[in-house]
């Protein structure tokens, strides 16, 4: 067995995509928005196969299983291979009741404020009555 297959937690987290940058994997661990075995996991806990962790990041909660060890980065197509998503389908479902926009800070469109060019149709036909 060689030394290299040790891999931090977060390192993990982050390669596997579930975080966008490692300091943001790292913060969730510290806040204790992960857990191993119903206990918070430290960012430097190394990562075994097997492993079940329960996670919340942005906006939504994930169940893994480890797979494999992950020690880059990759696009998301290769990150799936080395874990499973044990996500109770009740919370997938209420992820889905959020629009996405409400994570981006884009508002959606055609709700809220008028544009520039609508205001002006909506002066010019109340000028018009």
């Amino acid at each position: 067995m060689m030394e290299k297959e040790k891999l931090r937690l977060d390192k993990y987290l982050w390669s596997i995509r579930l975080f966008k940058t490692r300091r943001l994997a790292t913060d969730a661990c510290n806040d204790n928005r992960v857990k191993y075995q119903e206990e918070s996991a430290k960012p430097g806990k190394n990562v075994h196969l097997g492993d079940i962790y329960d996670i919340r990041a942005e906006g939504r909660k994930w169940v893994i299983k480890v797979t494999g060890l992950l020690h880059t980065r990759v696009k998301y197509e290769e990150a799936i291979k080395y874990y499973v998503d044990l996500t109770p389908p009740e919370e997938l479902e209420k992820t889905k009741i959020q629009a996405p926009s409400f994570y981006s800070g884009k508002r959606l469109s055609k709700i809220g404020r008028p544009t520039k060019k609508e205001r002006r149709n909506l002066d010019d036909f109340m000028d018009g009555e």
